[in-house]
């Protein structure tokens, strides 16, 4: 099963790799300038925050798992669950985050 599943996965960063490409192509033979000081502002704000609340949640995930492991004897946590959770935590707020700040403007 995982063989296949490493397959679909390896497929879909490829079809990502490629659309981000060919954005990137089409974008730079419209003629116009791919960021200017508005798009660098909101990128710059949208990281910022992203990195806030991933910073934030992983020191609750550090929390929940001590109390978790000192107060009521649950069993430690593999570590990738907590990566994995904490890397979407961080993409999805920056991306959700830059779509916000894009159409509300300053």
């Amino acid at each position: 099963m995982w063989p296949i599943i490493s397959a679909g996965i390896a497929t879909m960063i490829a079809l990502i790799a490629v659309l981000l490409f060919w954005k990137i192509h089409k974008e730079r033979k419209s003629g116009f300038p791919m960021q200017d000081e508005r798009t660098s502002k909101i990128f710059g704000k949208a990281a910022t925050y992203s990195l806030y609340i991933g910073s934030y949640f992983i020191i609750a995930l550090l929390f929940a798992f001590i109390i978790g492991r000192e107060f009521y004897d649950l069993p430690d946590v593999d570590a990738g669950y907590p990566l994995v959770a904490s890397l979407l935590v961080y993409n999805v707020s920056f991306l959700v985050l830059r779509w916000y700040l894009g159409r509300k403007g300053e």
